[in-house]
């Protein structure tokens, strides 16, 4: 082969997306996905499958997912693995980065390439760089600050996104729940997918459950739902007199993202009077984070955060070990939990806190995500607790 062929065939190719730290590190890649540049926070996620679930959940506003997994995209994108109830909010991750470069899907139930849905839904992606050299750096620094920039030709203002990147305050003190929540209150009645029959439908429900939606996903309502529940799904400024005007067997509180000491402001006293009413309550990941500060903890921000479909929970009122899906960045101090509140499940990984339950009242929560999606399900048995407390509460 000769000079010439040799250059054709193995092309210079020009990067075409840069990930900027906010220490002014810069990685070099291919751009996927829509053009533009966003800020937030790089987490990793360690989940092999469910990347759709993943990037449509709410709980990812203001952060970037790096995937450890390599391959992502090959099942494609379809409309029903969405997990964001509330399609004209702002989309869950802000960025992804990949690995590899999407392959096309091979999948029976794929509608859409990855990279046409990312463009579709305006997230910014990049591919090509050492993920797991990002994942190594952050487990050892904690989770950046950055900026995930895409042009097609290649240009950038470099300066502007590394002083971007530097300026941007970070997660901590951040209430983002108000660019997730619903506007507006509505019913859902969607029960769980099954094989060959897809989504089924509550006909005949047993109890009336509020949710608070802090942005919630789409599976916890359905694992509602199927537990026989008519769930009414409320705004996150809900007034507790509203929430109990409408007389609820249980309310929930849902998963959400950013800092859960500057959402609870106004969320924190709403909890509390729905505590003080004596019904009960059932909250997860950042709904967990709030109802510990109700009760008196504090929560505080992690190194590196738990995300992934993988992490290895103890149920400490049962004994037993559930594989998890996990996606928080902040947790309940596990230390600063009042006498009344018993802490109920731990992370094997490092210990910290996952779940809380009330001694003299009706209520727990856990930090985790129990309808998975993605994730094994291990922990779908939490809705059943929460209906066994719902059935034993109207008996009483």
């Amino acid at each position: 082969m000769t000079t010439s062929e040799n250059a054709s065939a193995w092309p210079d190719l020009k990067p075409t997306a840069l990930l900027v730290l906010a220490d002014g590190t810069v990685l070099e890649g291919f751009g996927l996905g829509a053009e533009g540049h966003a800020v937030g926070e790089v987490c990793f996620n360690t989940a092999m499958t469910g990347y759709e679930e993943i990037l449509t959940d709410p709980s990812y506003a203001g952060q970037l997912i790096t995937f450890t997994f390599p391959h992502i995209g090959n099942v494609g994108t379809n409309d029903e693995d969405i997990e964001t109830v509330n399609m004209a909010a702002t989309p869950g991750a802000r960025g992804v980065i990949l690995r590899s470069a999407i392959t096309d899907p091979s999948n029976y139930r794929a509608t859409r390439h990855l990279d046409q849905w990312l463009r579709a839904r305006g997230i910014i992606g990049l591919s090509g760089i050492d993920t797991r050299a990002l994942t190594a750096l952050i487990r050892s620094k904690g989770m950046p600050n950055a900026v995930i920039a895409h042009s097609k030709n290649g240009v950038f203002d470099l300066h502007g996104l590394k002083e971007e990147a530097r300026e941007w305050p970070g997660l901590e003190g951040m209430d983002l729940v108000p660019m997730v929540t619903s506007g507006q209150r509505f019913t859902w009645d969607e029960t769980p997918w099954a094989w060959q029959k897809g989504f089924g439908r509550q006909n005949g429900p047993e109890f009336n459950v509020v949710a608070i939606d802090y942005g919630i996903k789409r599976n916890i309502l359905r694992l509602l739902a199927g537990e026989g529940c008519k769930v009414t799904v409320v705004p996150a400024t809900t007034s507790a007199e509203d929430i109990l005007a409408m007389k609820p067997d249980g309310v929930f509180l849902s998963n959400g993202p950013g800092d859960p000491a500057a959402t609870g402001k106004y969320a924190v006293p709403v909890i509390q009077q729905v505590i003080q009413s004596g019904t009960p309550t059932f909250g997860i990941c950042l709904g967990h984070q709030m109802l510990g500060l109700a009760v008196g903890a504090k929560t505080k921000k992690m190194h590196q955060g738990h995300h992934g479909a993988n992490h290895p929970v103890k149920d400490e009122t049962t004994g037993k070990v559930e594989i998890t899906s996990m996606n928080h960045g902040f947790a309940v101090d596990q230390d600063t939990l009042p006498e009344g509140a018993m802490q109920t499940h731990i992370s094997l990984f490092d210990g910290s806190n996952c779940g809380i339950e009330l001694k003299d009242k009706p209520v727990f929560s856990v930090q985790y995500h129990p309808e998975a999606s993605p994730g094994p399900r291990d922990s779908h048995y939490l809705f059943k607790r929460f209906a066994e407390l719902m059935r034993a509460n109207k008996r009483a």
